[in-house]
């Protein structure tokens, strides 16, 4: 059955469906970016409020920036932008359809729709999910990179922009000269600090093209930091298969765990939804929420999934049932990255690392080395890294995380121990896989990539131990570096 409004009546019986009036709902939220992940969290928990008969007047229009943008535009339009939702846990299967998205703002090169969509007044919300390495910045300081190539167009050119931070400026202009007032701008990425860089994006573009828009823009928008968490794998022909099993034609359905969390900050400076009236956290403490799920899941999915790649492991939850590669996460977790996390309020360190093993270990979530590999150019710096430099302040083991390192460094070389080809999968792949080679022979060469590592190729507590590292991956394999750590 095609899904469609038309359709909700006729769905089986077992699928869930939206109960609320969607000819009557007004839209709220522009959210630009809008992949499985969004759909399968943020209007999750959107969709659960209407359902209640709450937040009727947030509906969302979904936006793009680049040319895959507009075929989901054209998938979900195509289904009045309805979208099946598929619970998969280790025992059950459960489906609903959500329906609290309303409209796509059409993908153009100048982005002229999505500035018109954003400088409605009745849009209190701009939110995203662009990717960790979609927001321009210095993957040594974290600073913003005016130098880009985007960033310098959408300088030049503000009224017709590439960006969506361009756009979003644009649109607050246009807001700011007929007193429209100002929207939320809301990151739902995987970055510490979120809502702070976001900031900092937004406000260093504007400032670039007009100072005094930029001020504005900086006292009267708010940028709420937020944790988000839920494994979310990409939709290919098994998840269209499983969709049609339950009796329904969806062209972009979303599978997921049996987990979600969110955390924001309560800084919203046009109102919002009552999200925590299904399960979101507000709180003026983000911090340690991020800091625990990045460095501990976010931090744990690329030890897994760089390790898995080389052995030709082809899921996380496949790499969960290699003992090998579950043993060298489970010791980095507890005994590399565990020290510098703290509790947060109903979970301790200890008790996460059980939790997210369990969710790691799901078959039934079919989630690709692959995919979690994609940018680790983006994904080390903040998931890793970070905890290699509190480990070496702190006095505390980072060997793990050296041959995590290392194993990043020997996949980008680009083939697996087996002989057969990894693909590009890196915005920066031709740059790493140079550097990825010539540190087979000086492993040093691969830290002198200094946009991620800073001045750690100088010390030798980590230099020392990523050479070490490097070098069995190479001489003696994957699992025999593994083992030898765990034996250690």
């Amino acid at each position: 059955m095609k899904l469609s409004d038309a359709s909700l009546p006729n769905l089986p019986e077992s699928v869930g469906r939206p109960t609320y009036d969607r000819a009557a709902l007004t839209p709220g939220i522009v959210h630009i970016g809008l992949g499985n992940f969004h759909r399968a969290h943020q209007a999750w928990y959107l969709h659960r409020l209407m359902q209640m008969g709450l937040a009727h007047d947030w509906a969302i229009v979904g936006a793009g920036v680049r040319p895959g943008d507009a075929a989901q535009q054209e998938r979900l339009a195509g289904q009045d932008y309805l979208t099946t939702l598929i619970e998969l846990d280790p025992t059950d299967t459960t489906a609903e359809v959500i329906g609290p998205m309303i409209g796509f703002a059409p993908v153009q090169p100048d982005n002229a729709a999505l500035i018109t969509a954003m400088a409605d007044p009745a849009i209190r919300i701009v939110a995203l999910t662009v990717t960790e390495g979609g927001y321009f910045l210095d993957p040594a300081t974290k600073g913003f990179d005016a130098a880009d190539p985007e960033i310098t167009h959408d300088a030049v050119n503000p009224q017709s922009p590439k960006t969506a931070f361009g756009a979003m400026i644009a649109a607050l202009k246009a807001r700011r000269d007929a007193q429209a007032g100002p929207f939320t701008c809301m990151s739902c990425d995987n970055l510490q600090g979120n809502g702070d860089i976001l900031r900092q994006t937004v406000v260093s573009l504007a400032r670039l093209s007009d100072p005094g828009l930029a001020d504005w823009i900086n006292k009267t928008c708010s940028f709420p930091n937020s944790m988000v968490d839920c494994i979310v794998p990409a939709t290919g022909p098994n998840e269209l298969e499983l969709v049609r099993s339950l009796g329904i034609d969806d062209a972009s359905p979303v599978t997921h765990e049996n987990f979600r969390q969110w955390v924001i900050e309560d800084s919203f400076c046009a109102g919002r939804p009552d999200w925590d009236k299904v399960g979101a956290t507000f709180t003026d403490d983000v911090h340690d929420f991020e800091a625990m799920k990045i460095r501990m899941l976010n931090g744990g999915h690329q030890i897994l999934a760089n390790a898995g790649e080389l052995l030709s492991i082809e899921t996380i939850a496949g790499c969960m049932a290699h003992d090998q590669i579950a043993g060298f996460f489970d010791r980095v977790a507890r005994h590399e990255i565990l020290p510098h996390v703290r509790a947060v309020p109903g979970m301790a360190p200890a008790a996460y690392v059980d939790l997210i093993k369990g969710r790691f270990a799901n078959a039934r979530i079919v989630d690709t080395t692959r995919r979690v590999a994609f940018d680790g150019a983006s994904r080390h710096p903040g998931f890793l890294i970070p905890s290699i430099r509190d480990g070496l302040a702190a006095g505390t083991p980072i060997a793990g995380l050296a041959l995590a390192e290392a194993a990043w460094a020997r996949m980008c070389a680009g083939t697996r121990e087996d002989g057969s080809i990894i693909a590009p999968n890196d915005p920066f792949w031709d740059d790493l896989q140079a550097a990825a080679i010539a540190a087979k022979e000086t492993p040093n060469a691969w830290l002198e990539q200094r946009q991620y590592y800073g001045d750690l190729a100088d010390d030798p507590r980590f230099a020392d131990a990523f050479t070490a590292s490097l070098r069995m991956v190479w001489d003696q394999g994957m699992a025999a570096a593994i083992t030898a750590y765990l034996e250690a």
